[in-house]
């Protein structure tokens, strides 16, 4: 359907109130194409299409009727659109009855007053100057209640203008105690009236045609005796005369009503005046509203009374609606540059972002407010995260700082507690891994991993909040809803030629976030050109591998939050670089500590053997290690996204020499326990084992050890690091995915087995000293000299003496085997006794009877000596029989 063809629309009637024949303006779309195409106008019910005057399809003026109901809708009906609808109501208000010269505050509109002389009404179309009394004779009002009447005439109306009017209803109410006569003289005033409104002007004219032409010709008799006899020109003529009168006449008609139209046009003037202040008060104080609206912060009310202001006289012509205008667009331009300062404030919630970008959007604001406003947050962020850098930094350094309010993101304050990282755990067997050092250490936190904790804390505040601000930029909720339709297109164009900027906002935030990092804990992976602006850090001292680990776990917190955010993860790459590269150097860090606590393991020799003939060394060795690696777990697990420690070749190599490191130190240290000097042993904190060989008797006795006894306890534990310790750690190593560790421990073993075989070798030529000491002073004494040789009678004696040490050696290592072997012999095993036999016959034999008893001699003594230690090796049993 075209649009000539829509049903009427009312969206405005002014004014909205009145009393009946009120003169109100229609203003709508679709009311019609032409005056005959109008067919219906009612107001509250009341047909008023009699007094309609149709000036455009949007523009209607009529008169409001004596309607039945005091509000209602205003329904236009035409021939091309049919019965329309209305979005507004007009409100009927009682009249009130004043006269033609009475004084009122307000200007009544002389409905019923037609000034013939002076045409004041001609402007009125003449059918809104209906008669006060149509049937021409006297009013008598009845005292009929109004209600009883609409009662009895339901839907009906005394009105004769109304479509639904009563004429009983009417007579009722106005000439209820007429007589008949006067009905029939009415009736026929009625008819006359009829007839009159028929004819027209023209019937008027052919009526009193004759009388025409005789005032004519009248006049022109007149016209042709004055000039006849010339006395037209002559003063005190009979014209002249007539002149003069009717001038006279005329002055004194004015003279008359001179005073009543006086006061009526000064009430003309003044009502025109007061009706203009009243109708356009609104645009003369709006700029004194505008600055009140702003002072108290009610922005809204002050871009709502603009827009109302903008709608109406935005195009006007009237040189004071101009000039209060000019006024109303000069606040407001000072209101743009206000919201738009508040806007770039930092810092500022993104609740206040929103509402001043709608508020620019909604008063038309040049450019773009809230990339405006993107790009002010993303410099803010910028400045906080350097900022923060500063502030450390001359902490550190111990220069006092002016205190930066912008920093303030919580209460946290300096050193923090590291919390389970200050924690470790005892080791047992004398806890090798506790140092020296003073343990308040560990409840400092570095100024470098604060900063990382109070950066991270500080990017993770701001930018949520600036990336939502992007996605509101992005679907356009920044804006107010007229603003977001009329500029949709405009922004979307926008949107896609600033993407590109936006991200690269993101990724200078995500870089200078990881130089800032990379500048305080990995300063060598920040090139030359950029240590001034992201390092600066002078600390001699490295972080810890448990510092590193926190730093790592805060940092991967944040990796998290950001991803929470939907960010892209191109934009997070260099987050997961620099988490890699943090997990490396952690890594290596905690290896290269690890072989620093491996050297101090050699002061922490206590030399007590257990049963098994070690010491407490191979399990503080292998504990050391194994707390090491799992304070590296949650380093070398693979979160979401992250790539293993050891993906690259060149890790695995540096992983697998610092782990071959630390094996090689612990054997050096081995090394240098088995050859200390018998001074440097501090024996003042051993104990006495009543149950240790006699081999260390003499341990009990003055506490100290000899060369001979550290040699058997170092190759007792090189045996058990080969056979258990380092096949443990192997394992430790494969279950921390370490690589290369079939490399760690060929390397190890050999190592170990070479430092095995030069122990005991050492052990041997120890033993072996007193013997070759006994030989040499034999071999060479004299200055032997073949020339002199004597003829040889016999077998010297050093010869003898050292076949007796030899044979001494062998008997002292027959008798403690024998020792060993009767002490346990209840509890031997056929495998126990096999070994037994071929540690024996490995010795030499014992050949004569002395040597035999000698041997069955000491055996007793031990027996006897040790008579109630020996006692708990015997079986129950028998014990109880000797009982």
């Amino acid at each position: 359907m075209s649009r000539s063809r829509q049903p009427p629309l009312v969206t405005g009637i002014s004014p909205n109130e009145g009393i009946p024949w009120t003169k109100v303006t229609i203003r709508g779309e679709n009311l019609g194409t032409g005056p005959t195409d109008l067919i219906g106008l009612t107001i509250c019910g009341h047909n008023c299409l009699l007094t309609a005057e149709w000036m455009s399809a949007s523009k209607i003026v009529c008169r409001v009727g004596q309607a039945k109901n005091d509000k209602g809708d205003i329904i236009v009906t035409t021939k091309s659109g049919g019965k329309g609808t209305s979005t507004v109501s007009f409100k009927l208000l009682k009249p009130e009855k004043i006269g033609l010269l009475d004084q009122s505050a307000v200007w009544v509109d002389e409905m019923n007053y037609y000034d013939m002389r002076t045409d004041r009404n001609k402007g009125i179309p003449p059918l809104s100057l209906r008669p006060a009394n149509p049937l021409g004779i006297e009013i008598e009002k009845s005292k009929f209640p109004q209600k009883d009447l609409e009662i009895l005439f339901p839907g009906m109306s005394a009105d004769f203008t109304s479509e639904n009017f009563s004429a009983a209803w009417y007579l009722i109410e106005n000439h209820s105690t007429t007589s008949f006569e006067q009905l029939k003289m009415a009736v026929t005033n009625l008819k006359r009236q009829a007839n009159k409104k028929s004819e027209g002007s023209l019937a008027y004219v052919k009526g009193g045609l004759s009388t025409f032409f005789e005032a004519q010709d009248a006049l022109s008799a007149i016209h042709q005796k004055l000039e006849a006899d010339g006395t037209e020109k002559v003063e005190g003529s009979m014209t002249q005369k007539l002149e003069n009168v009717l001038n006279r006449a005329s002055n004194t008609a004015d003279t008359l009503f001179q005073e009543v139209l006086g006061r009526k046009d000064k009430a003309d003037s003044t009502r025109n005046a007061l009706n203009v202040l009243q109708r356009f008060k609104f645009l003369f104080n709006l700029p004194l509203n505008i600055e009140r609206n702003i002072q108290k912060g009610d922005y809204d009310v002050v871009i709502n009374d603009y827009e109302k202001a903008k709608s109406l006289f935005g195009k006007t012509e009237v040189q004071v609606f101009k000039k209060y205008y000019a006024e109303v667009e000069t606040r407001i331009e000072a209101l743009r540059e206000l919201l738009l300062a508040k806007l770039l404030e930092t810092p500022s919630t993104l609740h206040d972002q929103k509402r001043y970008i709608r508020y620019l959007s909604d008063l038309h604001a040049p450019g773009d407010p809230a990339w405006q406003c993107i790009g002010a947050q993303h410099r803010w962020i910028l400045q906080l995260m350097h900022s923060c850098k500063e502030g450390y930094i001359q902490d550190l350094k111990g220069t006092p700082v002016l205190h930066s309010p912008m920093l303030d993101l919580d209460n946290d304050t300096r050193p923090l507690v590291l919390g389970p990282l200050s924690q470790t755990a005892s080791l047992k067997r004398g806890s090798s891994f506790q140092s020296g050092r003073d343990d308040t250490w560990r409840y400092k936190t570095p100024h470098r991993v604060a900063f990382v904790e109070k950066l991270t804390k500080l990017v993770l505040s701001q930018l949520p909040n600036f990336w939502k601000l992007w996605i509101s930029y992005v679907n356009g909720s920044l804006f107010s809803e007229t603003a977001e339709k009329s500029g949709q297109i405009e922004r979307s164009k926008n949107v896609r030629q600033r993407q590109n900027d936006f991200k690269k906002m993101i990724q200078e935030v995500m870089q200078c976030l990881v130089k800032l990092i990379r500048g305080a804990l990995l300063p060598l992976s920040i090139p030359e050109c950029g240590v001034r602006q992201y390092g600066g850090w002078e600390v001699k001292s490295e972080l810890s591998g448990q510092w590193l680990a926190h730093v790592i776990q805060t940092i991967r917190l944040t990796y998290e939050s950001l991803t929470a955010l939907e960010i892209p993860n191109d934009m997070l790459q260099t987050i997961q670089d620099l988490i890699l590269d943090l997990r490396v150097r952690c890594v290596m860090v905690t290896l290269q500590h690890t072989a620093e606590e491996i050297k101090r393991l050699a002061e922490k020799e206590d030399w007590i053997i257990d049963n098994e003939g070690l010491t407490s060394l191979p399990y503080q060795f292998e504990q050391c290690i194994v707390h090491s690696l799992q304070s590296l777990k949650g380093v070398l697990e693979c979160k979401p996204g992250e790539a293993s420690v050891f993906q690259q070749p060149k890790t695995q190599e540096e992983v697998c020499q610092l782990s071959i490191n630390i094996m090689q130190i612990f054997i050096y240290c081995l090394e240098q326990l088995s050859t200390k000097p018998d001074a440097d042993v501090d024996t003042t904190h051993l104990s006495v084992d009543v149950s240790s060989p006699d081999l260390f008797g003499s341990i009990h006795e003055d506490f100290s050890l000899t060369s001979e006894q550290r040699l058997l306890i170092v190759l007792s534990n090189c045996c058990y690091l080969e056979r258990h310790t380092f096949l443990n750690i192997a394992e430790h190593f494969e279950k921390h995915n370490f690589q290369g560790i079939e490399k760690i421990t060929q390397v190890s073993m050999a190592s170990l087995k070479e430092l095995d075989q030069r122990l005991f070798e050492n052990y041997i030529e120890l033993k072996a000293d007193p013997i070759v000491g006994s030989l040499e002073p034999g071999i060479y004494a004299g200055y032997f000299d073949w020339k002199d040789c004597l003829p040889p009678t016999g077998v010297r004696n050093y010869l003898k003496e050292a076949l007796v040490n030899i044979i001494a050696v062998h008997a002292e290592a027959r008798l403690e085997i024998c020792a060993l072997r009767d002490t346990v012999a209840v509890h031997l095993t056929p495998e126990s006794k096999s070994s037994f036999k071929q540690a024996l016959e490995a010795l030499p034999q014992l050949s004569s009877g002395a040597d035999k008893k000698l041997l069955e001699e000491l055996l007793n003594k031990f027996k006897s000596s040790m008579h109630l230690q020996l006692t708990c090796f015997q079986a129950a049993s028998s014990t109880m029989m000797k009982t």
